[in-house]
């Protein structure tokens, strides 16, 4: 009988994670139990089984507290005054960095993007500057001017003036803060020339232009907690990239180095199932809300570990195009048969050709881990393993 069933995402449910958990015999087990379940399904070939960074990094014990911070912040900034530039406006994301940088120097100069953040978050409108007259390209904003132009402004699902928020924290972490609002990195070397940048994706591009301009110190979240101070957790890679908030005093880190978690994941279900699947290891997914305008990816990637099969970009064939152009005058049975027939005919490496536009040119990691967060949610569904089929199937795949 023809197969009538393309990709399935399935969340799995697990026991609730904690440190030093072992996750290999956990999310196998947990995955093999589904799978013999009342709902369940069969393991095949090139199924892929992924888990969220989250339970990774609780079974790795991979915390810091406020105070590791600022000790952190304290020995590389010097402990006076410190520019805080470019953070997204997060109560789960920043809020608990920005209070562990704040006990960390004397003040805090902080320096908002607007209208948002690097993600989307959204301070302002578009439509609010041009009524005001206000270029985010060149213009700077003090509190006061801010205030001034455009007065309280709450986050649309939040419901949180994150200006007044972020500057609470700072009082209340014993530091001085000044606000202002810009978008050229280069503008807090007015302010003070030791600076934390937290952006995310430009991040690189921020310390170039800041130590061409002349600052002292430069620090990204990715090179604070890049070791463990007094016994706490790291992440020698993004430091506190990728980060949330675990308690009002403590953050969770992204996870450390996890590749052997995925091949050992990998290696067991092979020895119980005889199938080898792919695995990996998935934080916020790659897409933009089109309501609230985020943009998800807060994390420095989708995925931090992931087995040697998920490397590279999907290599497919539009069909619509196919079925409009190619083979405009065909229908029913024969149109599938072409379309079947240059479908299993394809090269292996489409890049270029007209057959292929539209297609999403991503890399498979970033478009899985997409389909796994929007699967797992963020909050009490309870699946943090997610088990994929069908994803590598195409239109002829029996």
């Amino acid at each position: 009988m023809e197969r009538r069933v393309g990709t399935i995402s399935r969340g799995i449910r697990c026991p609730i994670i904690r440190e030093g958990d072992d996750l290999v015999k956990l999310v196998v087990d947990s995955v093999l139990e589904a799978a013999a379940s009342e709902d369940g399904f069969k393991v095949r070939d090139r199924d892929v089984i992924a888990m969220t960074e989250s339970i990774v990094a609780r079974a790795q014990g991979n915390y810091v507290t406020v105070d590791d911070i600022a000790e952190d912040v304290k020995t590389k900034l010097g402990g006076e005054t410190v520019g805080v530039i470019f953070p997204i406006l997060s109560r789960n994301r920043f809020a608990i960095n920005l209070r562990g940088i704040a006990k960390g120097c004397k003040k805090v100069v902080l320096m908002l993007s607007y209208p948002s953040d690097e993600v989307g978050n959204a301070l302002l409108t578009y439509d609010q500057l041009d009524e005001a007259g206000v270029n985010p390209y060149s213009d700077v904003l003090s509190l006061e001017k801010y205030r001034e132009l455009f007065g309280k402004n709450v986050h649309e699902f939040t419901g949180v003036d994150y200006v007044d928020y972020y500057a609470q924290i700072v009082r209340e972490a014993g530091a001085e803060v000044e606000i202002v609002f810009a978008n050229q990195a280069k503008t807090i070397l007015n302010y003070t020339d030791c600076i934390i940048n937290c952006d995310i994706h430009t991040r690189a591009r921020t310390k170039r232009i800041l130590r061409e301009n002349g600052a002292k110190a430069v620090c990204g979240l990715d090179d604070l907690m890049t070791a463990p101070i007094n016994g706490s957790g790291f992440n020698a890679k993004y430091g506190l990239l990728g980060s949330n908030k675990s308690t009002e005093d403590k953050i969770k880190l992204f996870p450390q180095e996890c590749k052997d978690l995925v091949v050992a994941i990998q290696d067991e279900i092979l020895k119980k199932t005889g199938k080898l699947v792919e695995v990996m290891v998935y934080g916020d997914g790659a897409f933009k809300d089109p309501q609230g305008k985020i943009w998800e990816l807060a994390d420095p990637v989708v995925s931090p570990a992931f087995t040697d099969g998920l490397v590279g970009t999907p290599n497919e064939l539009k069909l619509k195009y196919l079925a409009d152009n190619d083979y405009a005058e065909l229908s029913g049975a024969a149109l599938k048969e072409a379309i079947s027939k240059s479908i299993k005919e394809k090269k292996d490496n489409l890049v270029g050709t007209m057959a292929t536009q539209g297609t999403t040119p991503r890399q498979l990691t970033d478009l899985i881990g997409s389909l796994c967060d929007l699967t797992s949610g963020s909050g009490d569904k309870g699946t943090p393993v997610v088990y994929i089929q069908g994803y590598f199937d195409n239109y002829t795949t029996d």
